[in-house]
């Protein structure tokens, strides 16, 4: 009933999982992640705690194969299961279950996995790996996207659309961005708006968080405020409306 990629920045070491689904509030119980140390999703006939036990196995230094072997061997009903994981090091495994709903499958590659189960058929997977592929010069979050239209494009979930998630982890064990559509006809388009909104004020403010690293984070905001009202001044000359629905007081 649904489709993911789960990926690893090579240039950055950042993860993330981009997932959509006729399923309500489908990035509730699909993305799991911690910056530095991999992503998990966790689908079909979902198993929930394939995610955080994942990701506490990855930090201990279990590989991606050890922990799909982990999972079949204590899981009864893995049969229904699908799930595929990636470590910070770029190593990555996947299992579809025999009794998965077809079309069910998934694809390995370098510092990516696609997975999907319910869907059209095995073009939607190749195609969402595809695309990913291809657009390698992009941002993480933009290749994701296009990577998820690949797929629905070529036919995604054969039940409908309803929900979609886009989550990326940095460095840090809270997310850089998670957006989430839960509940619309078109929800790849919404979550494109959203990514869109988190442009234009959120992605920059995010740069100011605090981190292992730097535990105070930025405390002299003017240089982001600045950033701010300059690209709300361009988009305004432009003539480009804002992609937010917020409205303010009079």
């Amino acid at each position: 009933m649904t489709y993911s990629i789960v990926a690893r920045d090579p240039a950055t070491g950042h993860l993330g999982v981009a997932v959509a689904s006729r399923f309500f509030a489908v990035g509730a119980l699909v993305p799991h992640l911690r910056g530095g140390v991999g992503a998990v999703a966790t689908q079909a006939f979902v198993n929930p705690t394939y995610g955080p036990d994942g990701l506490r196995l990855l930090a201990a230094g279990a590989p991606p194969a050890a922990i799909a072997d982990i999972f079949t061997e204590r899981d009864d009903g893995h049969a229904n299961r699908q799930f595929h994981l990636i470590d910070a090091q770029g190593r990555n495994a996947a299992f579809t279950g025999a009794k998965c709903v077809d079309w069910a499958g998934h694809l390995l590659a370098e510092d990516v996995s696609v997975a999907g189960n319910m869907l059209e058929g095995p073009q939607v997977v190749a195609q969402t790996l595809k695309a990913y592929e291809a657009a390698m010069d992009k941002p993480l979050a933009e290749r994701l996207l296009i990577a998820m239209q690949a797929g629905e494009d070529a036919g995604g979930d054969k039940r409908g659309r309803q929900s979609a998630c886009l989550v990326i982890y940095r460095d840090q064990d809270y997310a850089w961005l998670d957006i989430r559509t839960d509940d619309d006809s078109d929800p790849l388009t919404e979550l494109r708006r959203l990514y869109a909104v988190a442009q234009e004020r959120y992605l920059h403010v995010a740069e100011t968080m605090a981190t292992r690293t730097n535990p105070h984070g930025l405390t002299d905001r003017s240089h982001i405020d600045r950033r701010i009202a300059e690209l709300e001044a361009e988009r305004q000359a432009s003539g480009t409306p804002t992609a937010s629905r917020a409205s303010n007081k009079a």
